[in-house]
């Protein structure tokens, strides 16, 4: 067997895969190499059912025509395609560049207002008497 090589992950992914792995009683790295090699079978077995998928994906082929299977798959490839560029998008910088003022969730739970100048504040919780 080939030694491992280092690599990075996702926080996201490491933190499922030692979720998903304990279920299992899998280290988080062999859940990822698990998960890895599962993409990989499906990935290189071009079937007919994979080939539709491709044509859906790829707008050649209605996601209606295709079969409960293959549209799961469909959606969870869309469902990957969507959280991969949402995470490479930066929102606010795009917006402040366009004169937006945005407010986010901080790491810490609290809400911070991002002005277009660069300046930010906490957002002040509302008062219990409203």
């Amino acid at each position: 067997m080939p030694a491992d090589r280092p690599t990075r992950f996702a926080a996201d992914l490491l933190d499922s895969a030692a979720i998903e792995g304990r279920r299992d009683s899998r280290s988080a790295k062999q859940q990822l190499d698990h998960w890895a090699r599962i993409g990989r079978a499906v990935s290189m077995h071009q079937t007919a059912s994979r080939r539709r998928v491709e044509a859906a994906l790829a707008g050649e082929l209605a996601l209606g025509e295709l079969g409960e299977d293959e549209r799961l798959v469909a959606n969870i490839e869309l469902d990957v395609a969507v959280q991969t560029r949402a995470d490479a998008v930066s929102f606010g910088s795009r917006l402040a560049a366009e004169g937006v003022t945005t407010v986010a969730l901080a790491e810490d739970g609290t809400l911070v207002e991002h002005r277009p100048d660069g300046s930010r504040s906490a957002v002040a919780a509302p008062s219990p008497s409203g």
